[in-house]
């Protein structure tokens, strides 16, 4: 499909979403990959076994979405709401979700592997265990948090493992113990969260 006739779509969806005429999108079996759906409505669209690989759905709205078997690889999804969509055996792998709403999002079997988690609300989701935890430090609103089944950790723009984790609060905060003892504390409150 091409840029014009999937804008034309998206049009009629979101004329749809607000009762003015238009039609619900169905965007089931179709190659979106590398498109722009940056800034769409797509609450209740149709999207199963679709390719949106590379594509740009930064600031796109998914709520309430069921999404199975789509394909985001690579795609750009900052920003984007999909609180409470479902995702199955959705391929994540390498996609930007710097930002999203996940809240409420329910996962299954969904790959996330090389998948940019930063800023990520996670919030009430299922299918994953991620702990939050908010830290008191000299940024606003920080937050660590760890996926278990991913076995990645991220907090401001850090993403990556335990160790790596611990050897960037070692360099970045080399000249503040106490500021460092806090993150310690709080990666062992998570640790031992997660051992229960």
């Amino acid at each position: 499909m091409n840029q014009e006739k999937l804008n034309i779509i998206l049009e009629k969806h979101e004329k749809w979403l607000r009762d003015k005429g238009g039609e619900r999108a169905d965007l089931s079996n179709i190659d979106l990959s590398g498109l722009d759906l940056s800034g769409s409505k797509l609450e209740r669209a149709y999207l199963k076994n679709t390719n949106l690989t590379r594509a740009n759905l930064s600031n796109v709205n998914m709520q309430s979405t069921y999404l199975i078997g789509v394909n985001f690889e690579e795609a750009c999804l900052t920003e984007a709401d999909l609180s409470n969509a479902t995702l199955h055996c959705a391929n994540l792998g390498g996609a930007n979700l710097s930002g999203v709403n996940l809240e409420g999002a329910y996962l299954i079997r969904v790959n996330l592997s090389d998948a940019y988690l930063n800023w990520v609300n996670w919030q009430n989701i299922k299918g994953l265990t991620a702990v939050i935890v908010q830290v008191d430090t000299t940024r606003r609103n920080n937050q660590i948090t760890y996926i278990k089944e991913l076995d990645i950790w991220t907090t401001g723009c850090f993403q990556g493992t335990l160790d790596e984790l611990k050897a960037a609060v070692e360099q970045t905060h080399k000249h503040n113990e106490k500021l460092r003892n806090r993150y310690y504390r709080v990666i062992d409150f998570i640790l031992n969260e997660v051992a229960e």
